[in-house]
């Protein structure tokens, strides 16, 4: 009866896909793939000459909505205009932002006549950074800045908005070995560079060492560890689920590019919820957690020994009783989701060159070493996480870097994401 009761949860995804207007085949089926993106032309970036003079331009104050205006140019300098989000303001008096402050410095120095304006935005919302690109781009284009600090998510959907310009002819970066697999796609829109990788996040487990002294690698094993392992199962993006089916062997997309989910992973993934739920690893009341927030708080309050979470959360706040580890999957290889953020160009000027020059230094391996260790991101790059001086986490950061793959683009997770939430939540309610 109970297998007969998991069958009919497989085709849940399918039923309640179809209400978003996919069919309820054996594969969910969605929107096409974006139009494709036509790369802008200009010159290649010339070497980095040593001179030393101007300022980091410290940031102003601006109201919500308000579009800046283009800064004037004092004396003939060239004034580079960067956004970044509060949590990466060099002028923060963080570790992180005081070494950015001193990178940016560092750019000016070694080109006479540039100066570099920082202006702090919100990630989202009114006058946030996706909101104020796209007013600036109608009203005010001399008003977008050079570069952009921008998450995977608000990237793609810049860049299909037309917003942000590809780094195609204007840096062969991305060409480099030296880029996480991850990272390389983190950048890139269909055929194009749009975001060169400074900050990297992605999917782990932690666990409390002193309960659990192995932490589980494959589905087997933490069936038979000491739960609960809180995820939040209620999020509608469900990318524990996706990671789990993912790592299971399934596709997102089938042959013609639609969003597309496969039964026999799919039907794996909801018998070992099924499996974890009556053991107690995964119990009901994981379905009030529609975010990672939520979870976290709870392994705080110690209602868990097992938690899934973004790597950033965990080496940001470290709790003393807790190491971490790559997700458990049903064959027991390391696979997680990862996403991140790149520097963006976004003004239509002639100092895209410039303005790719400066990506370029602020994502050098040896600088990103020391930065993403402070600021508690993973590097996009393998000599950067050489370059940690802490060697637990150094670990804990190549473990889950080597298994992380890109997680999926906004239409696939808006197709699929809330099937799988539906299937799971459905599962662990014993509904």
């Amino acid at each position: 009866m109970r297998r007969f009761f998991l069958l009919f949860l497989v085709i849940l995804p399918f039923l309640l896909a179809s209400c978003s207007g996919l069919e309820p085949t054996s594969q969910v089926s969605g929107t096409d793939s974006p139009a494709s993106l036509t790369p802008q032309t200009a010159t290649s970036p010339s070497s980095v000459e040593p001179v030393a003079t101007s300022p980091v331009t410290p940031a102003p104050t601006q109201r919500a909505g308000e579009v800046a205006t283009p800064s004037t140019p004092a004396g003939g300098a060239v004034i580079l205009q960067v956004w970044v989000p509060p949590q990466f303001d060099p002028a923060s008096g963080t570790p992180a932002g005081d070494l950015l402050a001193e990178r940016l410095l560092a750019f000016s120095r070694r080109r006479p006549g540039v100066r570099v304006d920082v202006r702090v935005k919100a990630v989202e919302g009114p006058g946030g950074l996706l909101d104020t690109l796209t007013t600036a781009s109608a009203a005010a284009p001399l008003a977008l800045p050079d570069l952009v600090a921008l998450p995977r998510g608000l990237m793609e959907t810049a860049a299909l908005k037309g917003l942000l310009h590809p780094y195609d002819s204007l840096s062969q970066a991305m060409e480099h070995q030296d880029w996480y697999d991850y990272a390389r796609d983190l950048g890139r829109i269909q055929n194009s560079v749009f975001g060169l990788p400074f900050a990297g996040d992605a999917l782990l487990l932690v666990y409390r060492p002193a309960i659990i002294p192995t932490p589980p690698a494959d589905w087997a094993s933490a069936l038979q560890a000491s739960g609960p392992m809180i995820f939040p199962a209620a999020d509608t993006q469900a990318l524990f689920t996706l990671a789990m089916y993912q790592a299971a062997g399934g596709e997102v997309r089938d042959d013609q590019g639609r969003p597309f989910l496969d039964v026999q992973p799919l039907t794996d993934v909801l018998g070992f919820y099924d499996e974890a739920s009556q053991a107690g690893l995964m119990p009901f009341w994981l379905t009030q957690y529609a975010s990672d927030d939520q979870a976290w708080e709870a392994m705080i309050e110690n209602r868990a020994n097992l938690a899934v979470t973004w790597a950033s959360r965990y080496l940001g706040n470290m709790l003393a009783d807790t190491s971490a580890a790559p997700l458990p999957t049903k064959s027991g290889s390391p696979y997680t989701l990862a996403t991140g953020w790149v520097w963006a160009m976004a003004a239509p000027s002639e100092n895209q060159q410039l303005a790719a020059q400066l990506a370029e230094f602020l994502t050098d391996g040896d600088f990103l070493a020391r930065w993403s260790q402070a600021a508690g991101y993973l590097p996009s790059r393998p000599s950067s996480l050489q370059g940690w001086e802490n060697s637990s986490q150094q670990k804990i950061a190549a473990d889950v870097l080597n298994s992380a793959h890109l997680y999926p683009p906004a239409e696939i997770l808006s197709s699929l994401g809330p099937a799988l939430q539906g299937a799971a939540v459905q599962v662990l309610k014993d509904q």
